[in-house]
């Protein structure tokens, strides 16, 4: 049972609670700013062997991170953006999928079939938005970026995959 001060919480989180309790007696970020220091977003995939502000040399408080299943751009990733670089001091972006990643190993039709046969859930409402071509998948995402018309001209924006079997960067070629 967690010895968080709130009883309340539930048992099937009761170590995430307890490693919180350890991780506030000796919390040093509460100084940090809200803006982004490195002036830099990333957009990487949800998937937790990617440490993104460890694979780029960051501190905490350098970078925003925006995760989801495939690091795609997406209209919230947009809309984070936005809010980011209006409000958050961001200058620059990197789009960083990475290898091994799930969703480049399905198609739509596949994930959508997988979740209902272990399951029995009809997820065909929703759009998983599956990878058929990484690199194909990668430009189209930056150029999502680039063009948005919210977003500033002079935005800077990149795209590097991340290998998860051996920690590399690989910046994409324009």
């Amino acid at each position: 049972m967690s010895t968080n001060a709130d009883s309340t919480v539930p048992e099937a989180f009761a170590d995430v609670f307890d490693a919180n309790d350890d991780y506030v007696s000796s919390f040093a970020l509460g100084g940090l700013e809200a803006k982004a220091a490195k002036g830099l977003a990333i957009i990487t995939c949800m998937d937790s062997r990617i440490a993104p502000l460890e694979v780029l040399g960051l501190q905490p408080g350098d970078a925003k991170i925006l995760r989801n299943a495939g690091a795609r751009v997406t209209g919230d990733v947009l809309r984070t953006l936005v809010l980011a670089v209006y409000l958050l001091g961001v200058k620059r972006v990197l789009v960083m999928p990475h290898t091994q990643c799930r969703m480049a190993q399905s198609t739509e039709a596949e994930l959508h079939e997988l979740i209902d046969q272990r399951h029995g859930i009809d997820t065909s409402s929703i759009k998983f938005k599956p990878i058929k071509d990484p690199i194909a998948t990668l430009r189209k995402d930056i150029a999502a970026i680039a063009s948005h018309p919210l977003l500033p001209q002079d935005l800077d924006v990149a795209g590097a995959i991340y290998d998860v079997a051996t920690g590399k960067l690989t910046h994409l070629q324009a």
